[in-house]
């Protein structure tokens, strides 16, 4: 067991897929492992262990924001021993060419600052994916029926975000789409040589306002779901 976590030792897997919403974890492990069971719920913060095609996988909320997620992947890895760690999530879309219910696979994520920040000083530390993981998403989304992009996120620990000269230069310089989590994962990867990445839906647009409805989720984030099962244990 950790702080945070009451799991018991050996209840959760390696592989580990992180939605932010609790209550995302436990649809997700619901409607893909068997055999899922309830191994955490501590502070609300739901986490189930199962399989998916044979292979053990736990789905374990994260919370919102880089603080949040950097409590639990600390404890998943130093408590619990995951190795591969791939964030579900939405996100906004910051260019055109990008539209609502689009796959996007997160390369790298820039971010103003995040938990890890006091430690690299001076340097601008660039968090990346785990290229083994990015590759098989990438080829695992071929086949799921929406666009996919691959490339540059911004992390975000502002939701109620009143910088839009910060979006804007985002958007000039490419980055795809702004979401509140990757770059804390990419670097707390890095730090303990584990393999992360992120798989994000783009649930709404911040240059047409255009938002996801509420009852074409469940089938958006279905194929997230998959991509990341997919690129965790390519066939």
């Amino acid at each position: 067991m950790s702080i945070h976590i009451s799991a018991e030792p050996g209840a959760i897997a390696e592989t580990v897929l992180l939605p932010g919403d609790p209550y995302r974890a436990r649809w997700a492990a619901e409607r893909f492992l068997d055999d899922a069971r309830l191994v955490n719920e501590t502070r609300g913060m739901l986490g189930y262990t199962g399989t998916w095609n044979g292979h053990p996988v736990t789905i374990h909320g994260s919370g919102m924001g880089m603080p949040s997620l950097s409590i639990y992947v600390n404890e998943l890895i130093r408590d619990y021993g995951a190795q591969t760690l791939i964030r579900i999530g939405s996100c906004g879309a910051m260019q055109e060419h990008v539209g609502v219910r689009d796959i996007i696979l997160a390369m790298t994520a820039s971010t103003i600052g995040s938990p890890s920040q006091s430690i690299f000083r001076e340097t601008t530390f660039a968090p990346s994916a785990n290229w083994d993981l990015l590759l098989a998403a990438a080829k695992a989304a071929e086949g799921c029926g929406c666009p996919v992009h691959v490339g540059g996120v911004y992390s975000s620990d502002t939701f109620y975000d009143e910088r839009p000269d910060l979006n804007d230069q985002m958007t000039r310089h490419g980055v795809l789409a702004v979401e509140m989590e990757t770059a804390e994962l990419y670097t707390l990867a890095a730090r303990h040589g584990r393999r992360a990445m992120s798989v994000l839906t783009v649930s709404d647009h911040l240059l047409t306002h255009e938002a996801l409805p509420a009852e074409d989720r469940e089938r958006s984030f279905s194929q997230m779901v998959e991509i990341a099962l997919k690129a965790a244990f390519p066939s």
